[in-house]
């Protein structure tokens, strides 16, 4: 499980931290320890590059607690807030700098992906998986990474990209279906 899924406690916990850092700007801190790690996590599997990830989680962050007061709770952890402003920060890095974006891809995902396709697991399919992968367009495989590398629900993904939750499933499986058949050119 990730570590971003959250019981209903656990959300309950976050959504009074959350609206002490709204009262009082230095309780943030909390939320800061909190995520920094995840946060960090995620914008440097994008960069691959260390002082990048520092840089933008920096501003992840400071974007965060200046715009606290805006945050408006939806059901789904606070996390998902942060990630979609890092995932945005992220995409604006690599416009600005004209820069392309790393993507990591780890066996064990490739391995989820190919069971949701319901695609056997065995060595050539995990390679054939990985060229199809190669293939898909940028907004696609940001939303299988979300998905499948880095296990955030799709209530998550939904919030990170800025889409609804069954737009994120509809759009997550269309995106299986298109890798089963680059799989079989």
């Amino acid at each position: 499980m990730n570590s971003n899924h959250k019981t209903d406690k656990d959300i309950q916990l976050e959504l009074q931290q959350v609206n002490a850092a709204k009262e009082d700007p230095r309780r943030f801190n909390v939320l800061y320890e909190n995520y920094f790690k995840s946060i960090y996590i995620f914008v440097y599997r994008r960069t691959g590059n260390e002082e990048q990830a520092a840089d933008i989680t920096s501003l992840v962050f400071l974007k965060a607690l200046m715009n606290i007061k805006k945050y408006e709770f939806k059901g789904v952890p606070f996390s998902g807030w942060l990630f979609r402003i890092a995932f945005n920060e992220v995409s604006m890095h690599f416009r600005k700098n004209n820069a392309h974006r790393i993507v990591s891809i780890e066996q064990s995902g490739i391995i989820q992906i190919a069971q949701e396709a319901e695609i056997t697991d065995n060595t050539e399919a995990v390679q054939l998986m990985t060229n199809a992968l190669k293939k898909l367009d940028t907004e696609d495989i940001q939303l299988i990474e979300l998905r499948f590398f880095e296990k955030h629900s799709f209530a998550e993904v939904g919030e990170i990209v800025g889409i609804t939750e069954n737009n994120a499933k509809v759009r997550v499986y269309r995106i299986i279906d298109k890798l089963k058949k680059l799989m079989k050119l």
